[in-house]
């Protein structure tokens, strides 16, 4: 599954499809042909383009003993919204939770197109998971998104009875702009003092706006996320590209004491991504302050492949191993 970390240099990856991979991709197309770059839609059809295109991949759901919303009220000193919290308990749970925080740019996307995914990641991990449906870009750029993120996790840490679920280890996990506000939200957390998650998951995230990276060069035009997506999403976000610099938007510009002072992490990224040297500049700057992070960079895989669980080996073996770093997180010293 992984790529020679951290030896690997971009430049010189093979950057060629899964064939599984590519086949999938090839069918999607020829069902359904070319579709218009959602970035370049109103945010609001863009939003409803991303649901649709998002389905297919919501389909046989892994069984649940629970699955249901709860809302967590606004907490004013953030300050958040009220949020809907999408709440799924596996058979068997254990104690504790996931909270696993959805990607699509800050601007797409909700707990409904990431079910399956999440429903794999409780079934891998043992554990309920709790999505929140966070505020979303540009209508609430950041830090709105953001707040709602840490109103979730502090509501989990004061009670875990409204979500009927026992109290235990609490993780943290997201993807893409989703691992950027699970990162972000434990950095806030550290500068409040506090209690930190026992751990955290995060996938081929959005750790910088720094365009310039290897990858941003390698991958600029796919296939799949590009680099001017990519920028369209930050114009959404936070929209000056002064203000990018904070550690709560840009996590990669975190202290070095601030980096040390975070629980285990467990990263993962997709080799044909323009995001992978995010990835891979985090993992050595975690590395360059005593502090590293399991790191998998999957090969042949695109941005977002996680989603394709329901037709992608390569996507249900990393949830598999995410599942096992979670275990390994939790469990017993």
């Amino acid at each position: 599954m992984n790529l020679p970390f951290p030896d690997m240099r971009v430049e010189e990856l093979p950057g060629r499809l899964d064939p599984e991979l590519a086949r999938l991709l090839a069918a999607i197309d020829d069902e359904i042909g070319p579709q218009p770059d959602t970035t370049l839609l109103p945010p609001a059809e863009g939003r409803a383009l991303a649901a649709r295109l998002n389905q297919r991949w919501n389909r046989d759901l892994p069984a649940m003993a629970f699955a249901g919303d709860v809302i967590i009220p606004a907490d004013p000193a953030l300050p958040s919204a009220d949020c809907r919290v999408k709440v799924l308990i596996p058979p068997q749970a254990g104690d504790g939770a996931l909270v696993f925080v959805h990607g699509g740019g800050f601007a797409f996307c909700s707990p409904q197109t990431h079910e399956r995914c999440a429903r794999v990641l409780a079934i891998e991990t043992g554990l309920p998971v709790l999505m929140p449906d966070y505020r979303l870009a540009p209508e609430h750029p950041f830090p709105a998104g953001l707040h709602d993120v840490i109103a979730c996790l502090g509501s989990v840490f004061e009670s875990t009875a409204p979500f009927g679920i026992r109290p235990g280890p609490l993780l943290l996990a997201g993807d893409s702009a989703g691992a950027n506000l699970a990162l972000a939200a434990m950095l806030r957390g550290q500068a409040r003092g506090y209690k930190a998650p026992d751990g955290a998951l995060l996938f081929y995230g959005v750790y910088d706006a720094d365009f310039e990276t290897a990858s941003y060069r390698r991958f600029a035009e796919g296939p799949g996320l590009t680099t001017a997506r990519m920028q369209r999403y930050w114009n959404w976000y936070l929209p000056d590209p002064k203000a990018r610099q904070v550690a709560l938007a840009s996590p990669l510009h975190a202290s070095d004491e601030a980096l040390r002072g975070l629980p285990p992490l467990f990263l993962l990224a997709a080799e044909i991504d323009p995001l992978l040297s995010d990835t891979l500049n985090l993992a050595a700057r975690l590395r360059s302050v005593g502090r590293p992070a399991e790191t998998h960079i999957v090969k042949g895989v695109t941005h977002g492949f996680l989603q394709m669980s329901i037709g992608l080996s390569a996507a249900r073996n990393a949830l598999k191993t995410a599942g096992q770093a979670a275990t390994s997180m939790i469990k017993p010293a």
